[in-house]
């Protein structure tokens, strides 16, 4: 055996921040060291932080780099370990992104990136040159400084790999071989680890400057094993953690696979500036696998030649009894769970956890980073203030939780954002979310008093300090003084005014909540004799920046926001989670509650609805962004898309007219996307004009060339009827997958309501499906109302747990689907766990009640009872 222990680590760099990066550098090779590792990987440009950007063009930034490794050098941390490290080099007139492999105080070579990122959030071309010549190694002269440090003039430059004098058990002569591999390199079309693995090369290093977003890591795993599968290798991975200065979370989860196998596997979230992951691996079982396939014996016969540097050392340890192998990892998901026996397990977080800690921890680094003592919310009891809410207080949690674990850069990071005095430290994530969170319900006459009550439930289980505002005698005054230059007073639509004016008077009220945000988070520290200043939180979701739902300079101006690249179904999905997970019960409440801005006055026969406003559902929106920026769809590819996916319920026409009017808001307000709120990055088809999504904003919002080419289609294919019969289940499935792994819900049907979608996802479970039919009695002639839906054990006849725990879901108002459905009929697809042995369920529903109805009384439920037996 070839016992070689490994070590890779998330690490929380801060660009430019060069003692951070350092200390962290070094903390982390020492721990491995302690560990008994003898090859540590740190992430790609780990000295300068990766996110520098234009910064990279400063030589200021590249001799910095260089001063630090020379620090790193003269001491004794590269002692016995073989350690890459990531920084930029320059190379005659190039700029590279390169990973150093040092060893005993000396520079072994310098591998410069063949293959660079330049798409999405990444622009490396712009400051970076590839590396392009993979037949041989150049010599490169050190720096004076460095050279005369370690006494080594000059390093060989470029792709190869580095051997060790490490021979196989049967004494055959077979060196261990180490690569790099960086980052976006994994993910070409021909990856180097494919050809260096046919010269031998064992242990591939990836270093990577990788960022979260939801749903994304087994993409990143599904590589990572996929390299060494069929290969066989040790694969390590490296990945940054944190918020290094941008929108970016960089989410970890370093790892080591061996032949396809994770066997170690670092955290995706934390608040932790280091975290080193080890693994001991036997090399042996590398060589046994290759030489069992008889196509990569082959091809490795007649392979290219990469050049390589030799080092007289031996990193492995014989056979020892005392050094345990790592056991590969057992896959641990969100989907199913695993019976534990000590084993451990591959994590993946669902999309609701990811929402909870990726914007909890980035909203932690940005807090401690920037100076600031808490932050400002201006909370109006709906679904997106209410999910920023949570993810704050998820944020409290957190930070008490490593606290109670030891950490100590984290405890005195809360010592001095929260301002405790004479040794006192948080020890309650209300107590400290009081410190430092402040919530404002800024309330007018257009405000419910359930609004109202939600946001300060909320506030009251998360902690915040709250305060409830009247803008009323702000807005009059402004009104006031524009009827005295004008002579004319703006009414509301609802009272006889115009279109113009009902615009006009609900823009007032949004933009007067900001200046009074950015009021409150500058003074209110002063007020209550707190240093510092707040930050101002935005609460605006990727779903209406896409649709331009929103007012310039409102509320979703802010100094950062959370949930900027998170659409609007996977919110309400977290607000369920959160309601349970966090301990946030009120939540419930506000995730079944329509959405609405609550901007125009609430009559009998009217109520302003969000989806109503934007003329398309949330939904709908979704399959929009995704089409539009994923799958690179103008309007008309957007369209001949649709028409598939929709047709079984729609008609061309209607496809057409769909398309037409989200392209047509989507340009008219792409402007607004200049002045977005910086927001975390979660999402694909985020329309963020900073670096994402570059597109001009001043549209001919008419389309005129497009729309008649849509006109046109819709002619030849006779456009009012519907081109599908029924789909089946099967197809009904295909038609709500829009791509990329992603499921757009909503997508197969586009009349139907999100609110029975929400309620849908909420029963989502992997057992086999059912169509439940609840017939409403034939003598009950209003329309459908507020519902309570309700499972049951039949067995039990108690109330089942579902994913969030509850025991009813309240399904909100649904008048206007069911009148183009049937107003006595409520169809569920549905699916549900087995509970007590049984999966037979009793459904019942009845009309919402002021109580929870007794599930067990014949009299509260009355006629509106059905069974259902699976």
């Amino acid at each position: 055996m070839r016992l070689l222990k490994v070590a890779t680590c998330n690490l929380n760099q801060w660009a430019m921040d060069f003692d951070c990066n350092l200390n962290n550098i070094k903390e982390s090779i020492t721990q491995a060291k302690q560990a008994g590792a003898v090859i540590r990987l740190g992430p790609e440009l780990e000295i300068t932080g990766y996110g520098c950007e234009d910064h990279f063009l400063e030589l200021d930034t590249i001799n910095h780099g260089w001063e630090c490794l020379k620090e790193i050098l003269v001491g004794d941390w590269t002692d016995g370990i073989l350690c890459s490290i990531g920084m930029p080099v320059i190379k005659g007139s190039e700029r590279y992104n390169c990973q150093i492999f040092c060893f005993n105080r000396k520079i072994i070579m310098i591998r410069p990136k063949m293959w660079l990122a330049n798409d999405g959030n990444y622009r490396e071309l712009r400051w970076f040159t590839a590396w392009k010549h993979k037949d041989q190694l150049l010599d490169f002269q050190l720096p004076s400084e460095i050279a005369e440090a370690i006494s080594q003039n000059s390093v060989p430059f470029g792709y190869g790999y580095v051997q060790f004098l490490d021979t196989l058990a049967v004494d055959v002569g077979t060196v261990v071989a180490v690569a790099a591999e960086v980052c976006e390199e994994l993910f070409t079309p021909i990856p180097p680890h494919a050809e260096l693995a046919l010269n031998g090369v064992e242990v591939f290093m990836n270093a990577s400057g990788s960022h979260h977003q939801l749903r994304k890591l087994d993409v990143r795993l599904r590589a990572f094993i996929g390299a060494t599968h069929t290969r066989g290798g040790v694969y390590m991975y490296s990945n940054h953690q944190g918020c290094d200065g941008s929108r970016l979370y960089y989410d970890g989860c370093s790892c080591v696979v061996v032949n396809g196998e994770v066997v170690a596997q670092g955290s995706q979230f934390s608040l932790r500036d280091i975290e080193v992951v080890v693994a001991q691996v036997d090399l042996d079982a590398v060589a046994s696998l290759r030489g069992s396939i008889s196509s990569f014996q082959e091809q490795a016969s007649y392979r290219n030649t990469v050049s390589s540097v030799l080092v007289p050392y031996k990193l492995c340890q014989p056979f020892n009894m005392q050094a345990s192998l790592s056991s590969p990892l057992k896959v641990f998901s969100w989907l199913f769970t695993i019976v534990k026996s000590g084993i451990l397990d591959i994590n993946y977080h669902s999309p609701e956890e990811e929402i909870a800690f990726g914007p909890g921890c980035w909203l932690w680094d940005y807090l401690r980073r920037s100076g600031a003592s808490g932050f400002l919310l201006p909370l109006s009891g709906g679904a997106d203030s209410s999910s920023v809410a949570a993810i704050v207080g998820c944020m409290c949690q957190l930070v008490i939780k490593e606290i109670e674990n030891g950490d100590e850069r984290v405890k005195a990071d809360a010592i001095r954002i929260g301002n405790y005095t004479d040794g006192h430290f948080p020890t309650d994530s209300k107590e400290f979310a009081r410190r430092i969170f402040y919530s404002v319900f800024m309330g007018s006459e257009n405000s419910s008093e359930d609004t109202k009550k939600r946001a300060k439930d909320l506030a009251d289980e998360i902690g915040s300090w709250h305060l409830d505002v009247s803008i009323d005698g702000v807005v009059s005054a402004l009104l006031s003084l524009f009827q005295t230059l004008t002579g004319k007073r703006p009414r509301y639509k609802v009272d006889g005014g115009s279109n113009i004016e009902n615009l006009g008077l609900q823009n007032i009220q949004a933009r007067i909540r900001m200046v009074l945000a950015f009021m409150l988070a500058s003074l209110l520290p002063w007020v209550h004799s707190k240093p510092g200043f707040y930050l101002v939180l935005g609460s605006s979701n990727v779903d209406e920046g896409l649709r331009g739902y929103l007012t310039k300079y409102d509320c979703s101006s802010a100094d950062i926001n959370p949930i900027g690249s998170i659409s609007k179904q996977d919110l309400r999905a977290f607000l369920r989670w959160a309601a349970v997970h966090l301990g946030y019960s009120s939540l419930g409440e506000i995730e079944a509650a329509p959405p609405t801005a609550e901007l125009e006055p609430i009559r009998s026969n009217y109520s302003q609805l969000d989806e109503v406003d934007m003329g398309m559902t949330y939904e709908e929106l979704s399959v929009y962004g995704r089409l539009r920026k994923i799958f690179r769809c103008g309007p008309v590819s957007m369209f001949k898309n649709l028409c598939y996916r929709w047709g079984s319920r729609l008609s061309p026409l209607e496809v057409a007219d769909k398309v037409k009017h989200f392209f047509k808001y989507y340009s008219i307000n792409r402007h607004k996307m200049t002045v977005l709120t910086p927001s975390y990055h979660a999402e694909s088809y985020s329309p963020e004009d900073n670096r994402f999504d570059l597109r001009q904003f001043l549209y001919n919002a008419r389309w005129p060339y497009q729309f008649r080419k849509i006109d046109e289609l819709v002619k030849e294919l006779d456009g009012d009827k519907v081109a599908f019969g029924e789909t089946s289940d099967q197809d009904k499935t295909r038609v709500n997958v829009v791509g990329m792994g992603v499921v757009a819900a909503g997508s197969g049907d586009p009349k139907s309501v999100s609110s029975l979608v929400a309620f849908t996802e909420v029963l989502a479970f992997k057992q086999a499906k059912q169509v439940i039919v609840f017939h409403r009695p034939g003598d009950c002639k209003k329309p459908l109302d507020k519902l309570w839906v309700i499972a049951c054990t039949r067995l039990h006849q108690k109330p089942i747990s579902h994913p969030a725990q509850h025991s009813g879901f309240w399904v909100p108002p649904m008048t206007r689907s069911f009148c183009k459905l049937d107003q006595n009929i409520l169809e569920l697809c549905s699916s549900w766990p087995s509970h007590g042995g049984s999966k037979a369920l009793k459904f019942l529903i009845v009309e919402k009640r002021s109580k929870f109805p007794d599930t067990n009384s014949e009299e509260e439920t009355g006629t509106y009872k059905k069974s259902c037996y699976s």
